[in-house]
Parts: C-alpha cells; structure tokens; sequence
C-alpha cells in the first residue's frame, strides 16, 4: 500500500475531560525550584533529555518490537516540534506545543529485551546507568514489564509500559513508578464473552494451549472465568514454552479431547504458528459435539493477523486499539486519524496496537511532566494517578490512581474473510463500553499487590 492510501485528516479536539485541564501556575522560589528539578535519579542538567525504549528486536515478539520503535521515533519526533505533530494537535490536554519536554530537546537511547527477563533487565539498567535515561519504556511480554517495572521502581525511574496484557502488571506486581495504558487479561474476558455467547452458544466444551508465563496464566484465567460464568466447560489446559515454533504435537490431542473450541493463549510469533499448526490438522473444517469446531484467540493485532494470513479468518479476539477506529465508528476516537496519517505518511502502512499504546505512553509521560512542572518520579506520578483524557485514539480515558491502570472502551475483533488488502486483515464487531470492563482494585484476579511509595532514586 501506498503512503498515498491514507487519507489526511487532521480532527482538532476541542475542551478537555475532567482532570485533564491546566493546572494554576505555580511560583516558584529558588529552593522549590531546585528541589523539583535535582535530587532525583538522572534529573536531566542540559538542554536535552534522554528517554530509554527498551523493545524485542529479536525473538517471537519482534514484529511488535520494530512497531513500538516506529512510533516510539515518531513521537520523539513530534515532540521536538518536527513532522505535523500527530496527537499532539488532538490531544485534550494542551500542555505539549513541540518544544520538546520542559523545553529541553528529547533524545532515546533504545534496547532488545529478547522477550527475555533477564536481558530486559539488564538493557533498562544500562540505559539508567550509563546514558542517563530519565524515563524507560516498551516491551512486548508481560515478563519483560514486570522485570523492568521492579527495576525502574527500585532505580527511581518512571517506567511507562508498553504492551504488557498480563493482569500481573498492574495487579500483584504493581509499582508505584509504574503505569499501564494497555489494556489487560481480566478485560479481554469481559469483552470477549459476550460475543462468544452470541457467536458460538454458551453449550461448549474448551481447550486452552497457553504460554508458559504470567501472561499466559493470567489471560487463561480470565477466559476461563468469563466463559464458564456463561456456561462453557475447561476440558484441558496445557502450557506451551515461549520459545516454541511448531506446536503440531500440542494441537494433535485437541482431535480427540471432546472439546470443540480451541483457546489459543499465546501472541506474537507463537500465535501465528500455532494458528497455523491447527488449520494445518484440519481443526477448521472439523466438527465435535455436533457443532462446528471454533479456535478463539484472546488478544492480536493486525501485525500478527498479517503473519497468519487466510488463517486468521472468522477469528475473534480482542484489541486495546485499531487503525480503522475514528473511520468506523466515529468522532469519539479521536486521535486515531491523526496518528494513522503521521504513522503512515512516514512508514508507508498503518501503525499496530503495539505502536499505538508506546506513543501514547511517550506522550503522556511527556505531559505529566509538563504539568507537574518537574521530571521529579514522584512528582509525575502524581499528575498521572486520577488524570482523565481524551483525543488519544481510545475516547474517554482514566489513569486510576489506585492500581496506574488506564480505563478505556476495548475492541473484539474477527479476522476478514475476504481481505482487500495485506493491512485490513481485521475487522471492528463491537467496541465494548469501558463500564462493562471495569473491575474494582482489589479484584481477585489483581489479588495480592501493592504499589506502595514512589521512589525518586538518587
């Protein structure tokens, strides 16, 4: 497809959501001064400021990870006043006017997690420690996040994640130096069921095949949970390794489990070929209990969609955004043209959920600190925690205070049947209302977790 293809449209977005306007101009004497811009771990003494972007450059996730470096450029770019600004000019909150972040130019320094702990760890802390990053985001595995969420909080650094769905992550391993715009396991259950329900009947028998991670075990449950509550029955479960790449010895014992779904928990690379592996033993055609077989897949985005092909046809899921959002369904999305244009007028195709929520992060952390008037940890936590705001491609949206998870509308997706093109693969069936959503903080599956004290570091 051709840069060409997308249309400009640029929608501004007038007035801001509650909590989302400016807040009085503080003055400040010389002590106040300093003690909001020193103190704290890598409190930035130039004219620049250096952001770290900590993404799987290899590994099963690093379709996503070369996405989230996309945008993580673009919204450097747009912060620094460069390119036609995308969000920056939908955004309800007006404090960024691309000249950098309290006036200093930004600069990233960037990372390859591998989609592996202990190298993500060890990535962010080089980041910290010898470049001077101020901020760290990025990722795409749920276990990279926590890893590096733990390190950030212990280092004095606000860490922004990227797409990380475990429930973990803003539930037991929470940090108050943490924050999620993503959405989450528990929300792709409560999306997902209902639509399942209607689709497919609440008479089923499932099989789950689920990365063996926090990921896995978080989204399995959350599934689990929400399609027993409607009636389905959990036949088996069986984790797979993160490092798998043919699944046929795992999709085999499906054929005869007397379940007619397959869940397939499993993202990036992983979902792709065991996609593949069960279309290849026929589980498409296939029928069991007097029903026709169904393979469900919990949560993927357009970039994976592309990798499986034909294969991802009439499968639904969920996603936290897509690029077809503001066409579809409206000016409520607000923000997504924008982003689409930028993204696609630089990178000549539509950007991924994985792009999407690493340059919105980018933004809201350049905006808290704004507010705040400080690159101080603690206080940019305070001007993220309760922040409501819109024109960010999500609609309405909030930053709650008590867990730094991000409320918002979630969209079940299907994989088209008949495709137009490689990069409209995906199709919107219902963007489900964030009050359907929405969970209390000390919900049982976020059991367990604290996000104490923000810490500011050195």
């Amino acid at each position: 497809m051709s840069k060409s293809t997308f249309t400009r449209r640029r929608v501004l977005k007038t007035g801001a959501v509650s909590g989302a306007a400016l807040a009085t101009p503080t003055i400040f004497t010389s002590k106040v001064w300093a003690d909001a811009h020193t103190g704290f771990t890598n409190a930035p003494t130039g004219d620049t400021v250096t952001l770290g972007f900590n993404v799987p450059q290899t590994g099963p996730y690093a379709d996503e990870g070369a996405d989230e470096l996309r945008a993580f450029e673009l919204a450097v770019e747009h912060l620094n006043g460069e390119g036609d600004g995308g969000m920056l000019q939908t955004f309800s909150s007006k404090t960024l006017d691309g000249t950098g972040i309290m006036g200093k130019r930004v600069e990233y320094v960037t990372g390859d997690t591998q989609t592996k702990s202990d190298a993500a760890r060890a990535s962010a802390r080089s980041m910290i420690e010898k470049d001077g990053a101020v901020m760290i985001s990025g990722g795409s595995s749920s276990g990279v996040a926590v890893a590096v969420q733990a390190l950030c909080q212990e280092a004095g650094i606000i860490f922004m994640a990227g797409l990380t769905h475990s429930n973990d992550t803003t539930g037991k391993d929470r940090k108050a130096n943490g924050f999620r715009h993503f959405f989450n396991s528990y929300m792709s259950g409560a999306a997902l069921a209902p639509i399942l329900a209607d689709q497919y009947g609440s008479d089923r028998k499932a099989y789950h095949l689920t990365a063996d991670y926090n990921w896995g075990y978080t989204t399995e449950e959350a599934i689990r949970a929400s399609t027993e509550a409607m009636g389905w029955e959990t036949v088996n479960s069986v984790k797979t390794p993160l490092t798998q790449t043919d699944f046929s010895s795992y999709i085999a014992p499906v054929l005869n489990s007397g379940a007619d779904v397959l869940v397939l928990n499993h993202y990036g690379g992983n979902m792709v070929n065991s996609l593949t592996n069960a279309v290849q033993f026929g589980l498409r055609e296939a029928q069991a209990n007097g029903k026709d077989f169904q393979i469900v897949v919990p949560l993927y985005s357009e970039l994976m969609a592309r990798g499986a092909g034909q294969n991802i046809a009439g499968i639904l899921g969920s996603q936290n955004w897509d690029w077809k959002l503001e066409n579809q369904l409206g000016e409520k999305y607000t923000g997504t043209n924008a982003f689409v244009q930028s993204f696609g007028q630089k990178y000549g195709f539509p950007p991924s959920q994985a792009a999407h929520t690493c340059y919105v992060q980018t933004l809201l952390y350049a905006d808290a600190v704004q507010r705040a008037g400080s690159f101080q940890p603690c206080a940019v936590v305070e001007a993220l925690e309760g922040f409501e705001f819109d024109g960010l491609g999500n609609g309405p949206t909030l930053y709650r205070a008590d867990d730094h998870q991000c409320f918002k509308d979630v969209v079940v997706v299907r994989g088209k049947e008949n495709p137009e093109n490689e990069f409209d693969l995906v199709e919107i069936v219902e963007v489900t209302p964030v009050d359907q959503v929405t969970y209390a903080p000390d919900h049982p599956q976020f059991a367990g977790g604290s996000l104490g004290s923000c810490n500011n570091g050195a």
